[in-house]
């Protein structure tokens, strides 16, 4: 005797379910940590998915007159100006040389839009979130404690790096001489 569709349906969801019992839970599954990876010198850092709205090329600037010397400028990005500052120089660090591998992380947040230029960026990064050390690892450039909040180990060092963080400096926001 042929089976109607609706059996057929619940014949194929019978196996299904028996074939299922056999993976592991989704309160099993592993759970995961991921950022945009990037480089100031020889470190390697991440930022949280959610710090960082877009990663772009290093743009055309144009220079702003009586500002600290780690803001390069403003570039034109779909319309909006967006300041864009050294990392490096920001935290106290000899300014980045020019190279191609250059890339701004922009932070758009309700009072600020602003870029920040790394060395270069490592793309997304996904960590197991148990693997987290809140340590501060011990080759750290000096000033950039505050911003880091931990590590993950892998290849090498990933520092997670907190842009958040960053922002709430005084002198991010206060750029003029």
């Amino acid at each position: 005797m042929a089976q109607t569709a609706f059996e057929l349906l619940l014949d194929i969801d019978q196996r299904c379910r028996q074939m299922a019992a056999q993976l592991p839970s989704q309160e099993s599954r592993l759970q995961s940590w991921s950022g945009i990876g990037f480089r100031l010198g020889e470190h390697w850092y991440v930022a949280p998915m959610g710090e960082v709205a877009e990663v772009l090329h290093e743009p055309r600037l144009s220079r702003v007159p009586g500002v600290q010397p780690w803001l390069l400028g403003v570039a034109n990005v779909r319309g909006r100006l967006l300041p864009v500052m050294d990392l490096c120089g920001l935290l106290g660090h000899e300014l980045l040389a020019p190279h191609k591998h250059r890339r701004v992380l922009v932070l758009d947040r309700d009072e600020w839009f602003a870029g920040l230029l790394v060395d270069e960026v490592g793309g997304l990064q996904h960590f197991p979130l148990h693997s987290l050390d809140l340590s501060v690892a011990v080759d750290l450039p000096a000033g950039m404690a505050p911003f880091v909040h931990g590590h993950f180990q892998r290849d090498q060092v990933w520092h997670v790096f907190s842009p958040l963080a960053l922002a709430q400096l005084p002198r991010f926001m206060n750029v003029a001489l």
